[in-house]
């Protein structure tokens, strides 16, 4: 199994009036950590995988830590819990390491994604394609690990 890495940079305007990444915040760059995973790295070039649009059915996120602002990105790792027939499941940690090598998580949080048929106007299937290129990153663990508890086993760069 490997893991998406995504370097989310931080915006002066994502801090509230404390100087804390914003809560609601923290979703934009669950977005962009998705985005960046299915649509950049989809297989292929011309591929049609994962051109269309998507819907997200469902989020939950579990604040840990505070984020403050800072010059430098915050690294999110995305991977694949779950993949049927018309939906996947996608776990995230929001986090850095200190200069000591300690780990700081500040999020942990999934997302169900439909994919979606912009001119039929309705959720499609997941394509062969897809899901192979899905099965790369899938850490079907259990629901209880979902936010990654263990250490990644395999990267890509982003």
């Amino acid at each position: 199994m490997s893991r998406h890495i995504y370097r989310c940079p931080l915006r002066w305007s994502d801090m509230d009036a404390f100087g804390h990444v914003n809560n609601v915040v923290f979703l934009r760059y669950l977005e962009e950590a998705r985005i960046d995973f299915m649509f950049r790295l989809a297989p292929g070039d011309g591929s049609p995988s994962f051109a269309g649009g998507s819907v997200v059915a469902r989020h939950e996120i579990d604040y840990k830590l505070p984020l403050v602002h800072r010059h430098e990105p915050v690294t999110i790792e995305s991977w694949v819990t779950k993949i049927g027939a018309a939906s996947l499941t996608i776990a995230y940690e929001v986090k850095d390491t200190d200069a000591d090598g300690s780990e700081r998580v500040y999020v942990r949080a999934s997302t169900v994604v439909v994919p979606y048929d912009l001119e039929a106007a309705r959720p499609r299937r997941i394509s062969a394609e897809e899901k192979s290129f899905l099965q790369e990153y899938l850490d079907d663990g259990g629901a209880g690990d979902r936010a990654g508890r263990r250490g990644t086993r395999g990267a890509v760069a982003a």
